[in-house]
């Protein structure tokens, strides 16, 4: 078996976790290679067993064999990983260093056990759909996809922007607002939930639209089909707005035409066999907890 450990940030109270992680994949015969950036982090800080090798990026999964991606941190690790993985099909297992953590499920306490189930087949694999970006301008290069959310937001002022919406070439709303949301299942959890938006399952194929600050009170996030293209006008005040892809952001005009769509690829994502995404929900927002008690 051949993994990747993904990460870009090292911060010193983790590096035991770590060290406990590529121990573990060593006692397992797991053959291991470590983003490069990342491992230049590690060298003075990680004891390697065994040696370990280099992996640069996308161009690698094309150039070599890999079984999983590792991806240490939070889901912010995980929708990075993503860009790198794309349509190689190798699936991602989050290991959650940082604090919520949707999709960076496995807490650091079960590191080892994680990477026993692992090798031993005790897991599933949850495919998780993306959304893909049109526009009439060059945007994101070659990484028009969200796993999460697309957004567009108001930049450098506080005046609303408007947003003229259409689902397959009907419309649907104009909206004034401070922004809006397109999330995908996956990305229900993420700003949008913090927005007002529900909570959707995966797979079960739908985007959300979720306003952002709306000043209309009678306007609600709605879900609609993924087989839907969504599409906007945009225009306020100011001359520039700005559009976001998950993590990743750009500057737009009004002149830019933008449609979303469900994308041509799916992300995999290893889920332990007794932890899913009912479970996720449970201890990520307390439910089934009364602090009275």
């Amino acid at each position: 078996m051949r993994v990747v450990v993904y990460a870009y940030v090292l911060k010193d109270h983790d590096v035991p976790h770590i060290q406990l992680l590529f121990d573990a994949l060593h006692a397992e015969n797991i053959s291991v290679y470590v983003y490069g950036p990342f491992l230049d982090l590690l060298r003075d800080k990680v004891v390697f067993q065994k040696d370990v090798g280099e992996f640069d990026g996308y161009i690698d999964f094309t150039l070599k064999s890999f079984d999983f991606v590792i991806a240490l941190g939070g889901d912010g690790t995980i929708l990075s990983a993503v860009t790198h993985v794309r349509e190689s099909g190798v699936p991602i297992l989050g290991i959650n260093l940082g604090r919520l953590g949707f999709l960076a499920s496995i807490e650091k306490k079960r590191i080892k056990e994680a990477v026993q189930l692992l090798a031993k087949g005790r897991y599933s694999i949850e495919e998780r759909g993306l959304l893909y970006l049109e526009s009439n301008m060059p945007l994101f290069g070659d990484t028009r996809f969200a796993l999460n959310d697309f957004t567009i937001l108001k930049r450098d002022t506080s005046s609303m922007i408007t947003i003229h919406t259409y689902i397959n070439g009907s419309y649907l709303n104009t909206y004034w607002a401070d922004g809006i949301i397109v999330a995908t299942p996956t990305g229900s959890t993420g700003y949008s939930l913090s927005c007002g938006g529900p909570i959707i399952f995966p797979n079960s194929g739908n985007f959300v639209i979720t306003p952002v600050a709306t000043h209309n009170l009678n306007v609600r996030p709605v879900v609609i089909s993924d087989d839907s293209i969504i599409s906007f006008d945009v225009e306020g005040r100011a001359e520039n707005f700005l559009c976001t892809l998950d993590s990743r952001f750009e500057t737009i005009t009004s002149a830019h035409q933008l449609a979303v769509r469900k994308n041509d690829f799916c992300i995999h994502l290893v889920q332990l066999h007794d932890y899913g995404f009912m479970d996720t929900m449970r201890d990520k927002l307390a439910w089934g907890q009364d602090s009275r008690n």
